[in-house]
């Protein structure tokens, strides 16, 4: 892994330009998340990311909910990780397989997708922290 840690509100992040700017060019209007974006660039139905965000199917398709708090924070959360580990996976596509299938020992040996959909985004996070810089998996 060749990116660096850096401190980001108060959070330590892996930089590969910022993993914010791989997140923010999904913001659209009123700096809402612009679900259909998402879905198109990973090549998935509405449905389909709503699966592996943790909300209903009906959730991404009524405008409405995809502006609720909750559906904005778990695909928020879920772009934050995939985008912090992109570049070592290899590209979003295989971040994004790495999200919904890859168990993590240290965390009961449960997917990233398992953990943000139970509420769980900052065990992830503090993983991430924690290989950063320079921990064992």
């Amino acid at each position: 892994m060749t990116a660096a840690a850096t401190k980001r509100d108060g959070r330590m992040a892996m930089t590969d330009g910022g993993y914010g700017s791989f997140a923010t060019r999904f913001i659209g209007k009123g700096g809402l998340v612009d679900i259909d974006h998402v879905a198109d660039v990973f090549h998935m139905t509405k449905s389909q990311l709503a699966e592996t965000a943790g909300l209903g199917a009906a959730t991404l398709s009524k405008a409405d909910r995809r502006k609720s708090p909750k559906t904005q924070r778990r695909v928020t959360e879920m772009l934050e990780i995939i985008s912090r580990v992109r570049d070592w996976a290899g590209g979003e596509a295989h971040a994004m397989a790495w999200y919904r299938s890859q168990p993590i020992p240290a965390l009961d040996g449960r997917t990233p997708e398992a953990l943000v959909k139970s509420g769980k985004a900052n065990s992830v996070r503090d993983y991430l922290d924690h290989i950063a810089l320079g921990g064992f998996a």
